[in-house]
């Protein structure tokens, strides 16, 4: 990986992105694991006293003071921290992700090409399916297992790459409350969660490399929770031509980029097995505690509920990025000729995956 940073040609974003592609690119040496931090990770203060333990509760999250997180040398503005989840609270998120948030009014990629009466229930559609699934590559897939993103909020136009005033659907609460908690921990009090998009991957799925710049206010962060399977991660520089630092992302971390770190280009190349090398990571494996504090944004899954949850998770993973797109105060530019409608041109947005679906044009790689 240190070698093909060297070579010319294209840029070194792109020979990196495409070495971790590689299904057989088995040496992952130079893959950060903030499991075990070293070399360039240093540990990173939070505000502690931003987030009462009650809050942190209520999210489903441990006390900040407990939290583990860290930075990178030369990302200022980038945390990462490590699983912050109270047992079985990654569950309530997974299930949201799947049963709850993929609901209309929000929007998703089967909308693109299926009548609005196909995509109102992708879980009752699914549920029994994915629930007798076996390993076979031949079965069909159920349309969750086809859903590649949801947007919530303020509705990504993949168009125009823009946000627009009149396509906003109101934003889960639940979610809310768990992006302001981090973000206050992180130094970002009043972060107001306004718009989301949940990517679902699996093991031959991967995110082009892009920026994330359509939000109006860039002094807010950016907030990217995971949970499933594991994956690669790419942070690179302000320009392609400079080499990304590859990281491990594990079921329930967290990432924030602020700062400096806000306007980086960054990609997602891989899924991987999680590394316990069992079906599912054993922070999904834990049941949550009965006794939830007042006012938790925690809800309990049915057996029934988590046993598909669990299933579709053996083979993917679930991410959760969260934005802040206006500062206080601050309103739309006024535009012409939009339909704000909000959709991509095509169903796998940024995603690429091991088949015949289209890309998202933006993401060549």
């Amino acid at each position: 990986a240190a070698a093909l940073t060297r070579e010319g040609g294209e840029d070194a974003f792109r020979r990196l992105f495409r070495f971790y592609r590689q299904r057989d690119a088995s040496d992952l040496r130079g893959v950060v694991d903030f499991s075990v931090p070293g070399g360039q990770v240093f540990r990173s203060q939070l505000s502690i006293s931003s987030v009462s333990d009650q809050d942190a509760y209520r999210a489903g999250l441990q006390p900040v003071s407990q939290w583990k997180a860290y930075g990178l040398n030369g990302y200022p503005g980038f945390i990462f921290i490590l699983n912050p989840f109270l047992p079985g609270c990654q569950r309530h998120w997974v299930k949201q992700c799947l049963k709850l948030y993929p609901q209309k009014p929000n929007v998703c990629n089967l909308d693109l090409h299926m009548a609005p009466e196909k995509t109102i229930d992708l879980w009752g559609q699914s549920k029994e399916q994915l629930r007798r699934k076996g390993s076979s590559k031949w079965e069909p897939r159920s349309l969750l297992e086809k859903l590649r993103w949801v947007t919530l909020g303020y509705h990504y136009n993949w168009d125009t790459k823009k946000y627009s005033a009149n396509h906003h659907t109101p934003f889960p609460s639940d979610l809310a409350f768990l992006s302001e908690q981090v973000a206050a921990a992180c130094g970002f009090r009043g972060f107001q969660a306004q718009a989301g998009i949940l990517n679902y991957y699996h093991f031959d799925s991967s995110l082009g490399i892009h920026v994330d710049e359509s939000e109006l206010d860039h002094s807010r962060p950016l907030l990217s929770f995971s949970f499933g399977q594991s994956s690669i991660f790419l942070l690179g520089g302000l320009k392609r031509e400079e080499a990304p630092t590859a990281m491990f992302m594990h079921s329930g971390d967290i990432m924030v980029m602020s700062g400096f770190s806000r306007l980086l280009y960054h990609a997602v190349p891989r899924v991987l097995p999680n590394p316990e090398g069992t079906a599912l990571p054993s922070c999904l494996d834990q049941a949550l505690s009965s006794d939830l504090p007042v006012g938790s944004v925690i809800e309990h899954s049915s057996d029934e509920d988590w046993q598909v949850c669990a299933k579709y998770l053996q083979s993917s993973r679930i991410n959760m990025t969260i934005r802040q797109v206006l500062a206080e105060g601050q309103k739309f530019p006024e535009e012409s000729g939009t339909n704000g409608k909000g959709q991509a041109p095509s169903e796998d947005s940024h995603h690429q995956e091991n088949s015949k679906a289209k890309r998202h044009k933006p993401n060549t790689d």
